[in-house]
């Protein structure tokens, strides 16, 4: 199962790339507490207030371009930033080879980074 969307962000590159890497910023749209190696093997660890966490390893990096992590049940996340007329372009693709999973990929991919 795939699940693509594409959000313009107000925001310039630098600032979207920012928002998806530094653990800081991710604490402010995405999970209570994160933990983010940005290089190829790095780790990730997610851990919201209701007790869930998720496993990440980080596949790829291009800085201010693209980053794909794969989660520990085999999904992936793929995010791509692009220049935008109106800020920075997101590609997010989520891959899932669990239809159940996909289906909350589905219903997380309608994020929004403030």
């Amino acid at each position: 199962m795939e699940v693509t969307r594409t959000v313009v962000l107000p925001v310039t590159r630098d600032e979207a790339w920012e928002a998806l890497t530094e653990p800081e910023r991710l604490r402010e749209w995405f999970a209570n507490d994160v933990e983010l190696d940005v290089r190829p093997g790095g780790e990730g660890m997610f851990r919201w207030d209701n007790g869930e966490s998720r496993r990440a390893v980080v596949d790829e990096v291009a800085e201010g371009e693209r980053l794909v992590l794969r989660w520990e049940d085999d999904s992936r996340v793929e995010l791509e930033l692009d220049d935008a007329p109106a800020g920075t372009r997101v590609l997010v693709r989520e891959t899932s080879p669990d239809w159940g999973v996909a289906l909350e990929l589905e219903a997380s991919a309608a994020w929004a980074i403030a």
